[in-house]
């Protein structure tokens, strides 16, 4: 079970840091799931970093997890 949270907060983290990647550079547009829900498209670079930090908080998360 720990594995399984500390990876999809590891994949939530990737995609916010392609997207950020994809919103400063350009590259990395395959990468980023967010560019094609319509809806949160004009908000980008705010959804990116929520990605990034809730990313993060869910490898932080996993610590307590039993297994």
């Amino acid at each position: 079970m720990k594995s399984s949270v500390e990876t999809i907060g590891f994949l939530v983290f990737l995609q916010g840091v392609g997207g950020l990647l994809y919103e400063w550079t350009g590259w990395f547009r395959l990468w980023t799931v967010v560019r094609h829900v319509g809806f949160l498209s004009d908000r980008g670079l705010f959804v990116h970093i929520v990605l990034l930090v809730t990313g993060v908080a869910v490898m932080i998360a996993a610590d307590a997890v039993k297994t």
